[in-house]
């Protein structure tokens, strides 16, 4: 019989390899995405561009993933506008519900409104920005400048009660006063920029803020 050369034999493929821990994280993609991040990153572009400068092609370059995996969290640019006013909205007339600004004298309630207002504005800085930089192009602006007004509206009764109890000037007009207290809390987002662990440094500038405010407006 003939020699026949024998062929090499491969060995067998070895079966995939298990996932490892250590594997390198894949980059954002939708499912590494949530409602709340991504809204997180439109608020920061939106402060920068403006909304109207904003384009879905900018949101989805700052977050890293396609316009349609945007679009599976939000059906458009304007909700995630409302969502961010929504946001902080809802922080400010939380405040309104608190037990310190139902009870005790109108002035008490009237502080307690100011620190903690000043207190949600540093707390989401960038969502209450957003919301003071709204100047009524949309549904949505309009929505939330409505609602700035009504909570500057309930503002302002605090203000005439504290007057009529006698606890501050009554020579000062109502709206005009919390025109002038809301300016000087609202030119907080132009120069505060949080940092880690700076809950003291927040207590300091409400404090201030109260100093400032009802040490002008208190009945001499």
């Amino acid at each position: 019989m003939d020699n026949i050369e024998a062929m090499p034999v491969k060995p067998p493929a070895k079966p995939p390899a298990e996932p490892s821990a250590k594997s390198p994280a894949k980059s954002p993609g939708r499912d590494t995405y949530t409602p709340e991040s991504l809204l997180a990153v439109a608020v920061e572009v939106f402060n920068e561009r403006g909304y109207d400068g904003t384009s879905m092609e900018h949101l989805s370059r700052a977050a890293g993933i396609s316009k349609s995996s945007i679009y599976h969290h939000v059906r458009s640019k304007e909700e995630l506008l409302r969502r961010a006013i929504a946001r902080a909205l809802d922080g400010l007339f939380a405040i309104l519900d608190e037990p310190d600004a139902g009870r005790g004298r109108a002035i008490e309630r009237l502080e307690h409104v100011t620190r903690r207002t000043t207190e949600v504005l540093m707390a989401e800085l960038p969502y209450v920005t957003l919301l003071l930089r709204v100047r009524g192009n949309t549904r949505t602006e309009r929505w939330a400048m409505e609602r700035r007004r009504e909570f500057d509206h309930r503002v302002a009764g605090l203000l005439k009660a504290a007057a009529a109890e006698g606890d501050i000037r009554s020579d000062l007009d109502a709206r005009l006063a919390t025109r002038l207290l809301f300016g000087m809390i609202n030119s907080i987002v132009e120069w505060y920029r949080p940092q880690p662990g700076d809950a003291a440094d927040r207590e300091r500038v409400a404090d201030a803020v109260v100093r400032l405010a009802f040490e002008g407006l208190r009945r001499q």
